[in-house]
């Protein structure tokens, strides 16, 4: 039995960190798409509007560059979605009457829109009118969008499961209020954030390779076009992302509060909490015991209850508080709420048995009022520990201030650049130059670093409260996951490689070609 169990957690981490690569990869190529997308509407728009050739060259360059990224992004998405069925059966019988629903309608309404139209805007330069032209390419950027709405439409729902019941019959989540499901906040702010996190990513690009041709002394007069459009577009979308982040921060304090604690390394719940600006873990630090929490930190005063809670002086719940429970704020202990999913748990399976046995319908109605009662805590009967529904504390900690860092150094990079391009100064600064062309890397680390604050920060749930990853995994032995796991990072990498050596090539045949 022993060995069995081992056998069985040594699945599901396989699992975990296959689906975490496929996603990781995936995410390298999304980004560019959402943002790129956009840039290159803008650029083509210039050139329906003003006709001046250099316009055409420009959004030609760029086009190219977005075409083999679009095209990778597709193949490692695809890969993604059916993991769902392969490791994650369970999962997917549990809710995929909801989770399918989104991932359906990102298929019909907008994979097919982009996808139809993507080739109409790389093919058809000399086939069709320039605004029809110009009009599929916007139509490839609505499409690419929409794409990543209902995707995250999805994972907002297992982050804050909302518009839903569980039928006791057939074991399965169903919809009751789609609109609940669509417009979820949690949905909605995931959305915005995602996206405005590709806009920058993808300023970040233009901005960076344009600046190479600005040392390089290539084609300077479209590449000083190019670098204005781009530093213009993250400078903009840079504020978006600070809005949109406030936002999610406020929904994960209100619907995730454990994600939020480990965010900022909170241990001990306080009234006008500070946020965090810098610090290092106390890697001694354990919950309940009674060590400082971090060895150094600079913190804002009073700016995570302000962020969290939209009042300086609310209070802002720590690790102790969530796991030990806290009367005074009305906070229940995860000790009590693993007692709640014990119940419920246990009237399902007695209501199983009834119903196969065929016992009177007054005990039945009993047993599904229990289940109905706890749901909201179903998931915490799995859990054999209270300390099991604490995430990684360090990982998402970290991660989560170097995202922020990082979407901070951009915009002050957007600033500078977009300042001396306009005033016509720019390649006289070629370490500004350098440092541009050089940022476009840790775009990519912090998008990576905001998809690890929001998967981990969740842990150890793949539907927050209803089930925990373990649960949702399928029973495959370890070996079947490790041998699709290697070929997967060997896939990946070569396709990573494959679009890297592609897009430098477009580099150097420049945008006369």
């Amino acid at each position: 039995m022993e060995q069995e169990l081992l056998q069985r957690a040594a699945s599901v981490d396989w699992s975990r960190a296959q689906f975490a690569l496929t996603a990781l990869y995936h995410f390298l190529f999304v980004p560019l798409t959402l943002g790129l997308s956009f840039i290159l509407a803008i650029m083509e728009s210039i050139y329906v509007k003003t006709k001046n050739e250099e316009w055409k060259k420009i959004t030609q360059f760029w086009l190219g560059i977005f075409a083999v990224n679009f095209a990778i992004g597709v193949a490692t998405g695809i890969i993604m979605e059916f993991e769902f069925g392969t490791n994650w059966a369970n999962y997917s019988w549990f809710v995929g009457d909801i989770f399918g629903a989104p991932l359906a309608i990102e298929g019909i309404m907008a994979f097919f829109l982009e996808a139809t139209f993507f080739a109409v805007m790389f093919f058809g330069w000399n086939k069709v009118s320039p605004r029809f032209h110009l009009l599929s390419t916007w139509l490839v950027a609505i499409g690419s969008n929409l794409s990543a709405f209902w995707i995250l439409v999805a994972n907002g729902w297992m982050q804050y499961p909302i518009g839903t019941t569980f039928n006791l019959e057939s074991a399965r989540n169903e919809m009751t209020n789609f609109f609940e499901v669509a417009l979820s906040p949690v949905a909605i702010s995931k959305f915005l954030h995602t996206i405005s996190s590709g806009y920058v990513i993808s300023a970040l690009l233009v901005v960076g390779i344009s600046a190479w041709f600005l040392l390089k002394g290539r084609d300077v007069i479209v590449a000083k076009k190019s670098l204005i459009v781009g530093a213009s577009f993250g400078l903009i979308t840079s504020i978006f992302l600070f809005i949109s982040g406030d936002e999610s921060a406020y929904q994960v304090t209100q619907k995730q509060p454990m994600k939020l604690a480990a965010m900022e390394g909170i241990y001990e719940g306080e009234h006008r909490a500070g946020l965090v600006a810098f610090g290092i873990l106390n890697p001694n630090k354990q919950i309940g015991d009674d060590q400082n929490t971090f060895l150094f930190n600079i913190t804002i005063p009073y700016a995570l209850s302000i962020l969290g809670n939209r009042s300086p002086n609310s209070f802002v719940p720590g690790i102790n508080d969530l796991v030990y429970g806290n009367a005074e704020k009305n906070i229940m202990s995860i000790e009590e709420k693993i007692q709640k999913g014990h119940l419920a748990l246990e009237a399902f399976r007695e209501y199983k048995k009834g119903r196969e046995s065929g016992i009177a319908a007054d005990d039945l109605e009993q047993y599904s009022q229990i289940v109905k009662e706890n749901m909201s805590y179903f998931g915490y009967g799995y859990l054999k520990d209270a300390k099991e529904a604490v995430p990684p504390i360090a990982l998402t900690f970290y991660t989560f201030h170097l995202m922020v860092a990082l979407g901070s150094w951009f915009f002050v990079l957007f600033i500078a650049v977009l300042y001396l391009a306009m005033a016509n100064e720019i390649t006289k600064f070629r370490k500004i130059l350098w440092i541009a062309l050089w940022t476009i890397p840790l775009g990519y680390i912090a998008a990576e670093c905001g998809w690890i604050v929001a998967e981990v920060g969740r842990q150890p749930w793949a539907i927050q409260d209803l089930m925990p990853v373990g649960v949702a995994a399928t029973h495959l032995s370890s070996i079947n996951v490790q041998i699709s796991f290697f070929i997967f990072l060997v896939l990946f990498t070569a396709l990573l490689i494959a679009e890297i050596g592609i897009i430098l090539r477009q580099i150097k045949k420049g945008f006369a070609h």
